[in-house]
């Protein structure tokens, strides 16, 4: 997977007032650093907003473009200045965003409360093509709304129209500056990038708004209107737009220049696919006696006998809609709400040696430091649960007895479902509690078959209420499946399920054979299992992440254009819906240089997390 371009938009509510007694409301710009995770990354300023005078609920223009690829952190450092012309800017607060966590956040948006008070919200969308708009506009006998003795100060703003679950809005995404004491202005060239303004879709709605600049921030509303870039670059020179406020007209607005340059396009088709059912599988629940119902779960799609190697067919309830002109992408899918639903299965046979013998593989270290076991599900898992909301995740064992008989499927924990990724190591803990003895042989068709028919269950029920879901299936083994033509049958099977299956070698075993099913897929079927092998990556958490992460976008992807199912629309939530957490500390210290240009002065470092 390619990495992905992605942009980050901030805006700010009841910041403190840091101007000082007298000196009026303080001026706030907010200064964006792309923060390392390592020792041998580099910390580096990304640029800094526009300034909003006097105001401390800034909603900033700028957007700052961030490279993205799942399995590797990005992190975000905000902080925020009141501007002092003649002296040192004075900080009004930070926070740090997660870029991958915003994205899976409801509405691609979170919020942080500053130590000094306020909060800061991040929102990330998909950044899209390269493309820009260079525009020069000019008024004609605008109307005043400053009174007989003054005349208006006018200025533009430009915003996209966005289409979301709650309705449309419109996000502005450019402002210019005021024209002083004149109603036929006169602006300067702007340099808009297409991708913020219109998706890089020149037919897409934009707004045009102009303002009477104000000292206090409290701008008046001069006139809007609404057209597309197309509009704009054809009425270039020619005919003029008219501003209206309340229906009546209150000017003209004429095109100078209006000039595209690099834009870019694609198109591509995707194919329908049409499904039949059978019925799911589900896994041994340890001390029941029975199999739990586990093949759904929350989807509430019914359950079954106890999984066996037969052929599993996925049911025709979900359905294939029309097509999508061009392809999306990863972002494009999460943007909209797709969950991503971890399901995590254990290897539990005997191979992996005695848990009470310090060494072996399962050993539980008085000091509380993690087994190999436990530092893949807390790496790749911390990653995984950005995207789900519910934070509720299944966890499974095979290769072990209980009464007696191998379970090649059975719960792990208490709980139908572990709660967040501590939840998931504190149900591996637990299991050695339960009476079990680890066995043999290593077999994973019963996990597979149980995770794609949840998988499906829970995209059944998404469909339902308007929703979208995909499950990514993490398998720790410490050995080679005891039949690999089997175990790659059952994967060519479920292959049109909405799953993605990584297995990860834990350990010093020969993991050759395991390869095979990174590529073994049958003809015409599409590749969804990727084999990583831990201790090639088990210095460093990210590499790790990186390597196990990296195929599951596109896999993502294919599914869903294979069924003829286009991403959503972008979610948006009022602010009191969106989540707010606290400020997160970071050690980072910036300079002003005389010329504008910012630069870190020390710190920046984040720790892997």
């Amino acid at each position: 997977m390619l990495g992905m371009k992605v942009q980050l938009s901030l805006w700010a509510r009841k910041l403190p007032n840091v101007a000082g007694t007298f000196k009026g409301t303080s001026d706030p710009f907010a200064v964006v650093t792309q923060v390392s995770m390592d020792t041998s990354g580099q910390t580096k300023v990304l640029g800094k907003t526009e300034v909003i005078k006097n105001n401390t609920s800034p909603e900033w223009v700028k957007v700052f473009i961030f490279d993205y690829k799942l399995g590797t952190p990005v992190k975000a450092a905000v902080q925020v200045y009141d501007e002092v012309r003649k002296g040192e800017n004075k900080s009004m607060g930070s926070a740090v965003f997660d870029i991958g966590s915003v994205l899976g956040a409801r509405g691609n948006t979170q919020a942080k409360k500053m130590k000094g008070g306020g909060t800061i919200y991040a929102r990330v969308d998909k950044y899209v093509g390269s493309g820009t708009l260079r525009l020069a506009m000019k008024g004609t006998k605008l109307k005043n709304t400053e009174g007989f003795l003054r005349k208006s100060d006018p200025f533009f703003e430009l915003s996209r129209k966005v289409d979301g679950p709650s309705g449309t809005f419109w996000d502005n995404v450019y402002r210019s500056k005021p024209v002083m004491d004149n109603l036929n202005p006169v602006w300067g060239d702007a340099i808009i990038d297409l991708a913020a303004l219109c998706n890089g879709d020149l037919s897409q709605p934009i707004r045009v708004t102009v303002y009477d600049y104000e000292k206090s921030g409290k701008h008046v509303l001069m006139g809007e209107f609404e057209t597309t870039v197309d509009s704009l670059v054809a009425a270039k020179g020619g005919e003029s737009f008219v501003i209206k406020r309340k229906g009546k007209d209150k000017g003209q607005i004429q095109i100078v220049r209006a000039d595209i340059t690099g834009i870019e396009s694609t198109t591509a088709q995707v194919a329908n696919i049409s499904l039949s059912g059978a019925n799911p599988p589900m896994a041994f629940v340890p001390g029941s006696g029975m199999s739990g119902i586990l093949g759904t779960g929350a989807a509430g799609g019914g359950g079954g006998g106890g999984g066996g190697g037969g052929a599993f067919i996925i049911p025709h309830s979900i359905q294939a809609t029309a097509p999508t002109r061009s392809r999306p992408t990863f972002v494009d899918f999460i943007g909209g709400g797709c969950q991503l639903n971890l399901c995590v299965a254990i290897d539990f046979t005997g191979s992996n040696g005695d848990p009470r013998r310090p060494g072996t593989l399962h050993y539980m270290n008085p000091d509380g430091s993690l087994n190999d076991y436990e530092k893949a599900i807390s790496s790749i898992g911390t990653i995984l649960s950005k995207y789900d909301y519910d934070q509720k995740f299944p966890v499974w064992g095979f290769g072990a007895k209980y009464g007696g008989i191998v379970q090649h499927c059975f719960q792990v924990g208490l709980q139908s479902e572990a709660d967040g990724v501590d939840g998931i190591i504190e149900a591996y803990r637990d299991v050695f509690r339960t009476g079990l003895i680890m066995s043999g042989p290593t077999v994973f068709n019963e996990i597979i078959q149980t995770a794609a028919a949840r998988a499906v269950g829970a995209q059944e029920a998404a469909q339902q209420r308007g929703e979208q879901a995909y499950a990514i299936l993490l398998i720790l083994t410490d050995g080679a499946v005891s039949d690999i033509n089997s175990t790659a049958a059952c994967i060519n099977q479920i292959s049109d399920s909405p799953l993605s299956i990584v297995i990860v070698g834990v350990g010093n075993a020969d993991f050759g054979a395991m390869r095979f099913l990174d590529d073994g897929q049958a003809a015409g079927r599409p590749d969804i299992a990727q084999f990583v092998q831990f201790n090639a990556h088990s210095h460093n958490p990210q590499s790790l992440t990186s390597a196990t992460l990296e195929e599951i976008p596109d896999q993502l992807v294919g599914y869903f254009s294979r069924m003829g199912i286009s991403p959503l629309s972008q979610q948006r939530l009022t602010e009191d819906e969106i989540v707010v957490g606290e400020e997160e500390e970071i050690d980072l210290s910036l300079n002003f240089g005389a010329d504008g240009e910012i630069s870190v002065a020390a710190g920046g470092l984040h720790g892997y997390n």
